[in-house]
């Protein structure tokens, strides 16, 4: 029993240093990035090795020029980080419209070709982005809808729904098919059952999935580089945070600063709906 006890406090005392050591390296950088956005580069440069500024050297200056304007002098991500909030919110909400209905056909429905179509949902992510991103833009261009905002929401759902239609189905397979043969004995057809009966029930998983089509949408480069490149104003906040990243002369805490910018709403948003994201990905487990 001593070596078992031995043997068991050891694994407990290896399991908090690995999540010591998993902490540090996830946290630690995003942590050094936001406090390096809050001085001047005249004390970074003084002190390259400050890991905590001090009071006194803290600053908003570096948020202020990020955000101000490009006829102001500064980099315009304010109304970066606006466009990207429309494109991000507009691709998720039509992802999710496409979504629900798709996977709930792929989950319940019978028809021909039904498993090879749910396979093709996942084969999109067999082959690099570009070859789906090339195309997509030169038949937009066509369209007219190249170079606009509107046309990258529409874009981006090549990219958001196979994920999401996968995502979807999985949970959707675990809701019991007699729910819906009562429900239909009640009356009420496939239309009712997913408004009213799926929807609910597979809330916190439709939550996590939108989160997750949010997240692609909000970093996503690419797309937004080849719709997107000639049209300053329309750009969003990865194409912004590219454009620091490329100057010799923007300083490394604008940058920080822009990256932070970059970041944070990603990390607000998963922290206010932290509950229904852990709900949503352990949904199911228990069920038959």
């Amino acid at each position: 029993m001593s070596i078992v006890r031995a043997q068991e406090r050891t694994l407990g005392i290896l399991r908090w240093i690995v999540i010591a050591v998993l902490l540090v390296v996830t946290v630690f950088p995003f942590l050094y990035m936001l406090m390096m956005s809050f001085v001047r580069i005249e004390d970074l440069l003084r002190n390259p090795l400050m890991l905590i500024p001090d009071l006194g050297s803290v600053t908003v200056e570096t948020y202020r020029r990020v955000l101000a304007p490009l006829e102001e002098g500064g980099y315009g991500f304010g109304r970066f980080m606006a466009n990207s909030a429309i494109v991000a919110t507009g691709a998720t909400l039509l992802t999710m419209l496409l979504t629900i209905p798709a996977s709930y056909a792929v989950s319940r429905l019978r028809f021909f070709g039904r498993r090879r179509v749910s396979a093709l949902f996942l084969a999109v992510y067999l082959f690099p982005t570009i070859i789906i991103a090339v195309p997509i833009f030169v038949g937009f261009q066509v369209l007219g809808l190249g170079g606009s905002l509107w046309g990258l929401v529409i874009a981006y759902i090549a990219l958001t729904v196979p994920v999401s239609v996968h995502m979807l189905r999985n949970y959707f397979a675990t809701i019991p098919e007699s729910i819906d043969e009562a429900a239909l004995v009640d009356g009420a057809n496939r239309w009712q059952i997913i408004t009213r009966i799926t929807i609910p029930l597979a809330m916190p998983t439709i939550m996590s999935t939108a989160l997750y089509s949010f997240m692609i949408a909000w970093n996503e480069f690419l797309f937004a580089l080849l719709f997107l490149s000639a049209k300053q104003d329309l750009w969003t906040v990865s194409l912004g945070l590219t454009r620091l990243a490329d100057g010799q002369e923007v300083s490394k805490t604008i940058l920080m600063a822009g990256s932070v910018l970059l970041t944070v709403p990603i990390v607000v948003l998963y922290g206010f709906a932290e509950r229904a994201l852990t709900e949503g990905l352990t949904a199911g487990a228990d069920k038959g």
